[in-house]
């Protein structure tokens, strides 16, 4: 029910004075958790909060301060992230470079008029176009990872125009309508069909099976735009495809001129172990798709990277694709300031040798707990634990949670839970964490196959 202003204006007040506090204490904390509770039931959704499972004991367990690899909660207890907000935070939270740069850009102007040349866009295009494979050369610039994927198909259409789209079973592109016709699950897809009409699916890394839908789908009259791959299928659950199916992809690609477009929203940006999951394959796409960790962790950013060819579409009228605030200075200005800091400090090289210790640590718990944790996978700090039963896996993070690690699972294979912490996560809580999984799967095992 609408409110008076002086009302409203009395409640900003109040929201304001509790971002600007450091602590909350007594009542003064349990008015704030009320609030919030209340809130989500009548103004988020009311089923969100039970929806948390990696919560433990805690409905309520809130966010308070973060830094580096861990955050604090409004009750002052500080976790290890293994979550690492689902690869947004590859250069930890709150780094002090990436934060630096953000308020040096937010002191000057923190958004643009959208019509004279803001310079930072040019500035983060420009570092782009020299650290992305092949002739990626132009960017479009947005502010999540499912309108990356959005502008890709548009700017595919616009190369080859074509309408029709393939992607693979356990792919994961986002939840805008488009994305959403990439995106595999049904349980995501059922409520808004039809979506677009002219997609196809193929397994994920049967390529042989992929060479025969093409030839179809080119005998039919029906060849697509593109095929929309992830590198790695991160939501699907970690899943690494055989070694010659990414080179594949880009060859049935020049073979019937089909824009090769690569899903990097959360295997990029050093997360695998190589700036980009597509150069263990020494291939390049014709469309490059980035977002979460491109901000630095620090301001929702995303870009759609293009050849020439793939963008050119877009040269007799800039505004045939468009947003407002994407790629705003404030955005782009974190995203150089990652580069640097994933450039200067090595992260890559970080997330191989931190990623094999885990890996180390996974062998041991399989053998441990075999019948619980069934399997283990992934590159880098993009890692999947499989467990024997969904239910079971999330058992295990509830226990970790209690004992201050977050994790949490995959939107498509529910038996996965991820690792997939800051790729400069310290040696001392690699350690912590698996400790900490070692006894949450003891009290698992222990409870169900004893």
């Amino acid at each position: 029910m609408r409110k008076s202003f002086d009302e409203v204006l009395k409640y900003t007040e109040y929201a304001m004075g509790t971002i600007a506090a450091k602590t909350l204490e007594g009542a003064e904390k349990e008015k704030f958790i009320n609030e919030t509770r209340s809130n989500f039931d009548n103004h988020i959704n009311p089923g969100f909060l039970e929806y948390r499972k990696s919560a433990g004991d805690d409905d309520m367990a809130m966010e308070w301060t973060a830094n580096g690899d861990t955050f604090t909660d409004l009750n002052g207890d500080t976790y290890i992230d293994c979550l690492g907000g689902f690869g947004a935070f590859n250069c930890g939270h709150r780094h002090p470079k990436i934060v630096e740069t953000v308020t040096n850009q937010l002191a000057k102007q923190p958004l643009s008029s959208a019509e004279l040349i803001d310079a930072n866009r040019s500035l983060l295009a420009r570092i782009l176009a020299d650290v992305t494979p092949g002739d990626l050369q132009y960017t479009f610039f947005t502010s999540s990872g499912t309108e990356a994927v959005e502008c890709a198909l548009k700017m595919a259409t616009l190369a080859t125009g074509r309408h029709y789209y393939v992607a693979f079973k356990g792919d994961f592109h986002g939840k805008t309508h488009g994305a959403l016709s990439l995106t595999s699950k049904a349980v995501f897809r059922e409520p808004f069909l039809p979506l677009l009409q002219g997609t196809r699916f193929a397994p994920f890394g049967d390529l042989e099976y992929l060479k025969k839908l093409i030839d179809i789908m080119e005998f039919t009259g029906e060849l697509p735009a593109a095929i929309v791959y992830e590198p790695i299928q991160g939501e699907g659950g970690v899943n690494i495809p055989p070694d010659d199916f990414i080179p594949g992809i880009r060859e049935i690609c020049d073979k019937y001129d089909i824009m090769m477009v690569a899903d990097e929203v959360q295997a990029g940006m050093g997360r695998t172990g190589y700036l980009f999951a597509t150069d263990y394959s020494n291939v390049a796409p014709d469309i490059l798709c980035l977002g979460k960790s491109i901000s630095g962790s620090v301001v929702p950013l995303s870009a759609c990277v293009c050849t020439e060819r793939a963008y050119k579409g877009m040269f007799p009228n800039p505004l045939l694709h468009s947003t407002t605030t994407g790629g705003n200075p404030l955005a782009t200005s974190a995203g150089i300031a990652a580069f640097n800091v994933i450039l200067s400090e090595d992260l890559c090289g970080k997330a191989q040798k931190s990623g094999a210790m885990f890996m180390d640590g996974l062998e041991k718990l399989h053998k441990k707990y075999p019948k619980l944790l069934t399997t283990y996978r992934g590159r880098g700090l993009l890692i999947a634990m499989e467990f024997c039963d969904g239910d079971l896996g999330y058992e295990v993070v509830y226990e970790a949670f209690n004992r201050k690690v977050l994790l949490s699972g995959s939107l498509i294979n529910a038996k996965t839970i991820r690792i997939e912490p800051p790729l400069n996560i310290t040696e001392e809580h690699i350690k912590k964490a698996l400790d900490v999984l070692d006894e949450s799967m003891a009290i698992v095992y222990k409870k169900h196959f004893a």
